[in-house]
């Protein structure tokens, strides 16, 4: 099977990098909006799926469902926030302005958060959370909501460290299958080790603020009061923003910045 060497890689990333830049603001909202939207299917899945798996189990089937989101992500096309962190390789190199990097960066948050916000919408009013499903996903967002803001900021570093390795990896790839099974580990591992991405949080922190309107949903995720104050429009701004920040950091220095290094003479005399 063929596949790319480390340093292919690298150069590939330079190249996506200067393809995402040239999007326009339209494309990238809509491939952006996307992203979101498949993210967040993923994250209703896992729940779905996992809401009465108890233990190591549980943790594993969540990380093995939640992958279906990056794989229609990469497959079928999306521009994901968190696969973009490893943009900044194109700047390193010299092939991409960061000015564009950040514009990109920018646009593509904002229609993830308008995709994985829509979604929990659409999903909100299907009632399909009805019962143990969205006393789990209530419980979750609880819990992300309330984290500490440096335990949150480390969680979002380890978390895309390897969320953009799986994008890295599937472009070692050149066919669909080698594709998916890339995605799938990295994007299992980070899952189940319970760390922190800014999209999926952006789709279980909206439906958060939906169920606790809910006081069967209250009742049934067993939260106390002081847990339950902090789904709110605060609680979501304090997870968001570290997970975000740690989620740039673990993208952008942990895989662009350390690749650029290793490969750093050697890119630079590429033809990109």
């Amino acid at each position: 099977m063929d596949y790319k060497t480390p340093f292919e890689l690298a150069k590939a990333a330079c190249t996506a990098s200067q393809t995402k830049v040239s999007w326009s603001i339209s494309q990238m909202l809509l491939l952006g909006i996307l992203a979101g939207a498949y993210i967040a299917f993923g994250g209703w899945l896992m729940v779905s799926v996992t809401y009465d798996v108890p233990g190591g189990l549980g943790k594993f089937l969540a990380g093995v469902v939640f992958s279906v989101g990056l794989i229609l992500v990469v497959i079928a096309g999306g521009e994901l926030f968190t696969g973009n962190c490893m943009m900044p390789l194109g700047a390193l190199v010299g092939c991409t302005p960061m000015k564009n990097i950040m514009r990109a960066w920018f646009w593509v948050y904002i229609a993830n958060l308008i995709g994985a916000t829509l979604v929990a919408y659409l999903l909100y009013f299907t009632a399909l959370w009805n019962g143990p499903i969205g006393a789990k996903t209530l419980s979750i967002a609880a819990g992300k909501m309330g984290l500490p803001f440096g335990q949150a900021f480390v969680r979002g570093i380890l978390c895309n460290w390897l969320v953009v390795l799986a994008v890295w990896l599937s472009m070692a790839a050149t066919d669909i299958t080698g594709k998916i099974w890339a995605i799938f580990f990295p994007i299992m591992a980070f899952v189940a080790s319970g760390f922190e991405h800014s999209v999926a949080n952006m789709y279980f922190m909206a439906m958060g603020l939906l169920l606790k309107k809910s006081p069967e949903m209250i009742q049934m995720a067993g939260l106390s009061d002081a847990q339950l104050q902090f789904v709110s429009i605060g609680g979501y701004i304090h997870n968001l923003v570290p997970v975000t920040l740690g989620n740039i950091v673990g993208g952008a220095l942990f895989v662009a910045t350390f690749y650029y290094w290793i490969f750093k003479k050697k890119l630079k005399e590429a033809d990109l």
